[in-house]
């Protein structure tokens, strides 16, 4: 069976295309593939900075022959659907077969198609196929770019090959014509052209080229070499998977060098240095066994240069030295400032045009994060009103420095270490370092995160801007991630009413139960076992709910959840009918004796709903009321799996509607009884029935 290889070679293609590039290609062939009837053992694309390519093993010579039989219209219609029919088949009148279905006679069509040779179906589909490609952007080229319906690429396209075994397949695409010509490296290949003798032989023409065809092996290649040149210093690479498949994306023979810079530069936040090797230079950052960052670093160069790269290593090092002077220089200017002359520009930047300045914001901000703590002290121990409102009115005064205004990735880093700089309490500078934190940690950095996120929600939903499908322009969604994973990480209980300082609308709600629910999942948590859990019975305390939630989720997978999610629902769902037909909402009678009961199934079940003689409530609510008072979740479930025996026997074994009216209001009483203990622990009219039949 044929391989096929195709290879698309142009200009340099950007390096943060090539992932999706490859995808499409190999996507788009097997479309080809299917439709044309074909199947490969094997598909593979690849994606270099100057080209495109895809080799797929096991083709079928040819494709299968077909035979299809078409029922049409029947034999008296009108000609014009008779010759409709015919269109469609490309069948003469004479070729239709007439049939008596004993429904009608009716025309019958047998269509067949023999098979075509692989060569000739990949000639005839590839020029559509290549035409068609998608890129994020495009261009025109050559004396046809005049004209809009030239052909476009991502750059301009040079070459085709398209070789199936050691065979061309003859076609044109965007007005080239398909060979088995390419070309290697742009400098080391000495810009000779290559022959490709056949699909086995590619990866190895390329080779000795000097290109290497894999992006994984082109990483290998930068992670390894890049591993060897530190170690032979003393140091280690700073692990940097984006960087490795950036400098791969721009590297045909990727060569690992290493260069230095200044110590004297270290003076500079780490953070600045390591940002401004990576984003400007693509550097890989070393550092020593300390884990702190050293004064060298690894670039990728795209050749192996006659003097081993010395010349490359000094021109890198000097244009990476112009860079950090530009770094210290403005990191020096920022020291001189105090945080707070920092802040005072915050009045110039504006939050948002509905929402007032970002010196508005830090107000508000402020105040919440103080009342937070003053509210609840006992959540936040130890966090002094007057250093969370500090660290709030000092947390986004770096926004005005000349350092975050070169490098805006490193908000909150920056203010951090000026914090620090001029002796502020460590919680200050805890809080301006982690205030864009995914997850905050520790009680005054907490308690600012908290408030910050809760003002960025709070304000847009009252300004009517909520997120919608898949936009959300003020990242809101984040926001709210944020808040409940830090209430998480930090135990914090704390109700979402006096989280958002005031009762939250509807839409607050529903939004942080959609957060929740996306949080949780994750973990394995079903949607409907939050939305069972979260403000049931009042309960908006987050921490109790998700501990609430996953003790639920275990319960209803067990044999004695599935049925007596089976028995609540079969109970509810008799409840809602009967009480619309009577016109009332049955209760449980606790003040009727257990001696009342008819039979000793309804006594049993009673018997944990009926308190005993002189008390006020049965062992099962006081053990109940126990288990959730201590927070014990896991064991409340295993309290609640009790329920499962006589509530089965209970259906089993009792008519509820029994035509004694008091026998019936008493039944039906017992079956409010199993609805409201259940809704105790959570609203399982919320929960998806798990069928008795799935019960182990």
């Amino acid at each position: 069976m044929p391989d096929f290889l195709l290879e698309l070679f142009s200009e340099e293609i950007p390096a943060r295309m090539h992932p999706a590039a490859a995808a499409q290609l190999k996507s788009v062939f097997e479309a080809l593939l299917k439709d044309s009837g074909l199947a490969a053992h094997s598909i593979e694309a690849h994606a270099t900075p100057r080209r495109l390519a895809l080799i797929a093993r096991g083709l079928p010579a040819a494709s299968v022959a077909t035979h299809e039989e078409r029922r049409g219209p029947k034999a008296d219609a009108p000609a014009q659907a008779i010759e409709g029919f015919l269109k469609s088949t490309g069948l003469q009148r004479d070729a239709l077969e007439t049939r008596d279905t004993g429904k009608g006679v009716f025309l019958f069509a047998q269509i067949g198609k023999a098979g075509r040779a692989t060569a000739e179906i990949l000639a005839e589909k590839l020029p559509a196929m290549i035409a068609g490609f998608q890129w994020p952007k495009s261009q025109r080229w050559g004396p046809a770019s005049a004209s809009t319906a030239s052909p476009r690429w991502v750059r301009p396209l040079r070459e085709i090959v398209a070789l199936l075994d050691d065979e061309v397949v003859d076609f044109e695409a965007l007005g080239i014509r398909s060979g088995q010509t390419t070309c290697g490296h742009r400098f080391m290949g000495n810009g000779k052209p290559i022959c490709i003798e056949s699909v086995d032989r590619y990866v190895h023409h390329l080779q000795a080229a000097f290109v290497v065809l894999s992006a994984d092996e082109r990483r290998a290649y930068i992670r390894e070499g890049a591993a060897r040149l530190a170690i032979a210093e003393g140091y280690r690479v700073r692990p940097d998977e984006a960087l490795e498949a950036e400098n791969a994306g721009l590297t045909e023979w990727p060569v690992p060098l290493l260069g230095r810079f200044d110590p004297d530069y270290l003076t500079v936040p780490p953070e600045i240095i390591q940002l401004t090797m990576r984003t400007n230079q693509k550097y890989f950052a070393l550092e020593n066994e300390a884990g702190d960052l050293a004064p060298a670093f690894i670039c990728i160069a795209n050749l192996e240069a006659p003097d081993g790269g010395k010349t490359i290593v000094a021109g890198n090092e000097r244009v990476l030295s112009a860079r950090l002077a530009d770094a210290r220089f403005f990191w020096d200017q920022d020291r001189k400032v105090p945080l707070e002359q920092h802040a005072e520009k915050l009045k110039d930047i504006l939050f948002h045009e509905k929402l007032g300045t970002m010196a508005d914001k830090v107000e508000r901000v402020a105040k919440l994060a103080r009342w937070l703590v003053e509210t609840h002290p006992e959540q936040f121990p130890g966090a002094q009103p007057d250093t969370v409102e500090r660290a709030a009115r000092l947390a986004k005064a770096d926004l005005t420095t000349g350092t975050v205004g070169e490098f805006p990735e490193l908000q909150g880093i920056i203010g951090g270490y000026l914090a620090e700089a001029q002796g502020e309490d460590p919680g200050v500078v805890s809080a301006i370092t982690q205030l864009y934190a995914a997850v905050v940690k520790g009680c005054v950095p907490a308690a600012v995160a908290i408030a910050d996120r809760a003002d960025m929600v709070a304000r847009f939903f009252d300004a009517g801007m909520t997120p919608t499908g898949s936009k959300d322009p003020f990242a809101l969604r984040r926001a709210m991630l944020g808040i409940i994973n830090t209430i998480l990480t930090n135990g914090y209980r704390l109700p979402i009413s006096f989280l958002f300082h005031a009762a939250p609308n509807a839409q607050i709600l529903a939004f942080l139960q959609e957060r929740l629910r996306v949080l949780v999942r994750d973990e394995g948590v079903r949607a409907d076992v939050i939305d069972a859990t979260l403000f049931w019975n009042g309960n908006e305390d987050i921490v109790a709910v998700v501990a609430t939630a996953k003790a639920l989720q275990v319960f209803i997978e067990t044999d004695d959840g599935k049925n007596l999610l089976a028995g609540y629902k079969r109970a509810a769902n008799i409840l809602r009918i009967e009480e619309k037909k009577d016109g009332v909402t049955y209760a449980f009678d606790p003040a009727i004796p257990l001696a009342k009961y008819i039979g000793e199934t309804e006594k049993n079940l009673a018997a944990f709903f009926v308190p005993a003689e002189g008390a006020t409530s049965t062992a099962f609510f006081d053990e109940a009321d126990a288990l959730f008072g201590h927070e014990d979740f896991a064991g409340a479930m295993k309290l609640l799996a009790t329920l499962r025996e006589p509530v089965d026997a209970f259906f089993e074994q009792v008519t509820v509607n029994d035509p004694d009216p008091e026998t019936r209001k008493q039944r039906l009483g017992l079956l409010a009884a199993i609805r409201d203990a259940m809704h105790r622990v959570a609203d399982f009219s919320r929960i998806a029935d798990l069928s008795r039949s799935d019960a182990a």
